[in-house]
């Protein structure tokens, strides 16, 4: 479970980088995106480190191969804590990136691993778009 405190200043952040990335203010994304990081680095392998935080600093990474080590990193964490609901997001956020790169064959099997741990969580309407995204990619191949 992440803790309280963490998870507003996560979200709290999240939201604030989406407005000023909306203004396409990049000094104040910059700002915003370096206390995140800081965020994620001060809690890295303490307990109050979480997945939601790395999947969150990945979110707002530009560099597409910066971004997949660190949704590779939150993986691991939801792995270490058995959160089956982020082991599923994670895996999909990273399959969207692997797709953008091309990389078609990784990104379905992001896509096999977020479908096996989404079926241990209730959002419904998620698993259909994790099975939706995954025929297409079927198809593609």
């Amino acid at each position: 479970m992440i803790n309280t405190k963490i998870y507003k200043q996560i979200y709290l952040l999240a939201e604030e980088l989406l407005a000023a990335d909306q203004a396409q203010d990049q000094p104040q994304f910059d700002a915003l995106y370096d206390e995140l990081k800081a965020l994620c680095n001060t809690h890295e392998n303490t307990d109050k480190d979480h997945p939601e935080q790395w999947e969150t600093l990945a979110d707002f990474t530009s560099d597409l191969d910066l971004a997949l080590a660190l949704y590779d990193k939150a993986l691991v964490k939801a792995e270490a804590v058995n959160s089956k609901d982020h082991m599923a997001s994670i895996a999909f956020s990273k399959a969207e990136l692997q797709q953008q790169l091309g990389e078609l064959q990784a990104a379905i099997e992001s896509l096999q691993y977020a479908k096996q741990h989404a079926n241990k969580i209730e959002d419904k309407e998620f698993k259909v778009e994790i099975d939706d995204k995954l025929q297409a990619l079927l198809k593609m191949v």
